[in-house]
């Protein structure tokens, strides 16, 4: 029974995203590196939210990607505070924000690895304007 248990909980914690759940800090982090932010808000209990992280998120050239231009953050609606001026309904949400906190773009829903990429290009578009 504590093998089954064992097994459980590696397997529930697979594809959590150990990304920094502290807003204020990761604001800081971006003006200190220069870069913008990418927030995650999504659900403990959103099943398209666990498979964007364990189909896109979990692959190391996608995070790599990423870590380029943003600072990381992953918010669950569930357990953090999420700021007032973003929205927590639906889930799986993607926040593009300025190192201010000013949302460059919004957007809901899972993807493949494949129409993220072409997410970023939208924002790399909307951020030229």
């Amino acid at each position: 029974m504590k093998y089954l248990l064992l097994v459980m909980a590696l397997l529930l914690n697979l594809y959590a995203i150990d990304w920094p759940s502290d807003y204020n800090k990761a604001l800081l982090e971006a003006k200190k590196e220069k870069k913008d932010v990418y927030l995650f808000l999504g659900s403990e209990y959103c099943r398209y939210c666990e498979k964007f992280k364990k189909e896109v998120l979990s692959q190391d050239e996608v995070i790599e990607k990423l870590k380029k231009s943003y600072v990381l953050i992953y918010l669950s609606r569930d357990i953090d505070d999420i700021p007032s001026h973003l929205e927590t309904k639906p889930v799986p949400r993607h926040y593009f924000l300025t190192k201010e906190g000013k949302v460059i773009y919004t957007t809901i829903g899972g993807r493949s690895t494949e129409g993220f990429y072409e997410l970023l290009d939208e924002v790399k578009e909307a951020k030229e304007f």
